[in-house]
């Protein structure tokens, strides 16, 4: 009898553990997302919310309504990172917004990100300030692969003023724009490169082909693409 027993719990929690994991894939496949868009309300928005408030994009107050304020900080995320841009969450802007940060390497939210952020910020203005938003993410971007790579200066700063051959490597250090005060436009922008938005992937070099050839980046660097007036290569 008590061998009996014993089969049938020990087959029970055969059972229960085989459940559980065919719950747990279930639950993964199924996972959906409500389409949020300007005057939706309710939890889901306000998870919506912290979300764009974790990663630097302020949609104003965390109040569960999908107002203006959170429309335009959807917009600004979506132009970030490559999406549609129509301000409403869907499937592809949630997806991209939950999806888990980007590793940047020695690029962290430590004593100097205010520094990092003055500087990139700064950088972004002097070369894209005319440039669409995309292109001002694009241009940080860069800057932040080269504080990763080992053929650069570790350091944002670092990265601006560095000179080869006793030529400066942007040319806003040279003319002195480096230091003019950057648009709000510009300061987002470089929080959003912070926060992971890649335009350009990897790429580490960028200029504008009206005003430079740009010879040994053509040939010794891979297109990445254009956006703009200024064309990327890694």
């Amino acid at each position: 009898m008590r061998m009996k027993l014993k089969r049938i719990v020990s087959i029970c929690v055969i059972l229960l553990l085989l459940s559980l994991q065919f719950t747990n894939v279930f639950a993964k496949e199924t996972i959906t997302y409500a389409t949020l868009k300007f005057g939706s309300r309710g939890s889901a928005v306000t998870k919506l919310q912290q979300a764009l408030s974790n990663k630097g994009f302020s949609p104003g107050p965390i109040d569960g309504i999908y107002g203006k304020k959170t429309e335009k900080a959807v917009i600004t995320f979506q132009k970030a990172n490559g999406l549609t841009i129509d301000g409403i969450a869907g499937k592809e802007t949630q997806s991209r917004l939950y999806a888990q940060p980007v590793s940047r390497g020695a690029i962290t939210r430590n004593d100097s990100y205010a520094t990092d952020l003055y500087w990139l910020s700064r950088i972004i203005h002097a070369e894209a300030g005319a440039e669409p938003y995309k292109g001002k993410v694009a241009v940080g971007n860069v800057i932040l692969n080269r504080v990763k790579s080992k053929d650069f200066p570790n350091t944002v700063k670092g990265v601006i003023f560095e000179y080869y051959q006793g030529i400066p490597q942007f040319s806003p250090v040279a003319e002195g724009t480096i230091y003019n005060t950057p648009s709000e436009e510009s300061i987002q922008a470089a929080k959003d490169a912070f926060n992971g938005a890649r335009p350009v992937g990897d790429a580490t070099y960028f200029f504008n082909p009206d005003k430079a050839e740009g010879k040994w980046i053509v040939k010794n660097k891979t297109y990445v693409m254009r956006i703009g007036d200024h064309v990327f290569y890694r």
